[in-house]
C-alpha cells in the first residue's frame, strides 16, 4: 500500500510514478511529483519505481496571467 496525496493506493510490485499518475487519473500537463520527499523529473516517471509503503505528492502547477 502506498499514500497518494494522502489516500491509500494499492501497491503492486514494479508500479511507477506512470502508474500512479494513471491510477488516480491526473490529466492536468503541468504535474509535480515527488516519492518519499525526491522530486521525480518528468522524463523519469515511466522508468522510476515507487516502492511499498511509498509516500508520493502530485500537484498540479497553476499557471495564468
Amino acid at each position: 500500500m502506498i499514500r497518494v496525496n494522502d489516500d491509500p493506493l494499492e501497491w503492486h510490485e514494479g508500479m511507477t510514478v506512470r502508474d500512479v499518475i494513471v491510477a488516480r487519473n491526473f490529466k492536468f500537463p503541468l504535474l509535480i511529483v515527488t516519492v518519499n520527499g525526491h522530486l521525480v523529473p518528468r522524463p523519469a516517471y515511466d522508468a522510476t519505481t515507487v516502492p511499498d509503503d511509498a509516500t508520493v505528492r502530485v500537484l498540479h502547477l497553476m499557471s495564468g496571467g
